[in-house]
């Protein structure tokens, strides 16, 4: 009896796999998806098939002669950045773009309703009641006539728009309700007036819609990718802990965004491109020692699979994006550190003795296929260095 009692104490756990009777007798459902172990990541196309399946175009939008331009949160400039070293044509990164708000503080704008105003007074000339934009100095940065026609202009000419939300906390004027940039500085706050609050999934998603529409209106062929920053909150202006506050700010966003895409996703035009899973999911420790901003690592590897997925004729092939797999697993946390040092020196010979140990990971299975993804980018190595000496040979 007493033996009884113990095994009934014991909490029961259902487990489930493709052989067992519950797979049989439960339906599925017409998409399963699955969430990975961390070795099922240590393959080719894990990236593809656990993160980004269901957010691909049917095919590449962004040709070197694509205007392309990207603002929002501080991860828009990863972007911006990375395609323009890239030699594909962003807007906001040209020369001649000016004192345009979204160049010179288009990292800063990080919530839904200042991404919207700047579509609303460029394309509709739209004004607000009193000073709602300061720059990272808290000067003032007024309704410029030339500032507008400069945005105007640099959103007329855009093909692919790349908008990055980063926050749903924001600092409003109540008489008014207009939103500002950022928070108020020392001197123009008015505590009767200026307040702060967390906006809704409502208000963001109709701030996200008309953002949407002004570009369906304005530049009807256009792409539109929505994407959220994996940056968390530096500071909560809550009564509560900032990781807490950060939370809720991701999750409201990602709920509008993905509602929105649900409700627009047939018309072919709002692709969401998944930053944030990419940053929080896939990989163990992806920030730098502030816990804030992603190791450049990460962000290198994110910015070869957007390249991949969205950029016509990239030149990054499959081996190239194996080894900044590697590099970012091993700069996360996932690998052993001394993999990213080979693989940025691209050493087919010191990678092989790596493969030599006895053991590179804990987990049986895991190893296993940490050394399948290995074993293959010697592989690419080898055929590289061999097509090179080849052609030095022909030469």
């Amino acid at each position: 009896m007493a033996g009884k009692e113990r095994k009934a104490d014991k909490l029961q756990f259902q487990t489930t796999s493709r052989s067992g009777k519950e797979f049989r007798t439960w339906f599925r459902g017409e998409h399963t998806n699955v969430l990975p172990h961390n070795r099922h990541f240590f393959k080719p196309g894990a990236i593809e098939k656990y993160v980004l399946k269901g957010w691909q175009p049917d095919q590449p939008a962004i040709g070197v002669d694509t205007q392309v331009t990207a603002f929002g949160s501080c991860f828009a400039a990863n972007i911006s950045n990375w395609l323009s070293k890239r030699n594909y044509n962003v807007l906001n990164k040209a020369d001649d773009a000016g004192r345009a708000y979204v160049v010179a503080c288009g990292e800063g704008m990080v919530n839904s309703f200042v991404i919207l105003q700047q579509f609303e007074w460029a394309w509709e000339g739209k004004v607000f009641d009193q000073d709602l934009w300061h720059g990272y100095d808290t000067e003032s940065y007024g309704y410029d006539p030339e500032v507008q026609a400069q945005t105007k202009k640099m959103f007329d000419e855009t093909d692919v728009f790349i908008l990055t939300f980063g926050l749903s906390e924001i600092w409003y004027d109540e008489p008014t309700g207009n939103v500002f940039w950022r928070t108020i500085p020392k001197d123009a706050y008015d505590p009767e007036r200026h307040k702060f609050r967390v906006s809704t999934v409502d208000e963001n998603k109709d701030n996200m819609r008309k953002i949407y529409n002004l570009i369906r209106k304005n530049r009807p062929d256009a792409k539109i990718i929505f994407t959220l920053s994996p940056i968390p909150l530096q500071a909560t202006f809550r009564d509560n802990s900032c990781m807490t506050s950060n939370a809720v700010s991701k999750g409201v966003l990602r709920v509008a965004i993905d509602e929105l895409y649900r409700e627009l996703r047939d018309e072919g035009v709002l692709h969401y491109w998944p930053s944030y899973e990419l940053i929080t999911d896939a990989f163990s420790q992806p920030y730098k020692d502030d816990r804030r901003h992603p190791k450049d690592e990460v962000l290198d590897f994110i910015m070869m699979l957007f390249e991949r997925t969205w950029c016509v004729d990239s030149t990054l092939d499959e081996a190239e994006q194996l080894r900044g797999f590697v590099i970012a697993g091993s700069a996360a946390g996932l690998f052993p550190g001394v993999l990213q040092r080979i693989c940025e020196a691209k050493k087919p010979f010191r990678l092989e003795k790596v493969l030599g140990r006895e053991q590179l990971l804990e987990d049986p299975q895991t190893d296993k296929s940490l050394r399948t993804i290995l074993t293959l980018l010697v592989e690419h190595w080898k055929a590289e260095g061999a097509a090179e000496e080849a052609a030095e040979a022909s030469a």
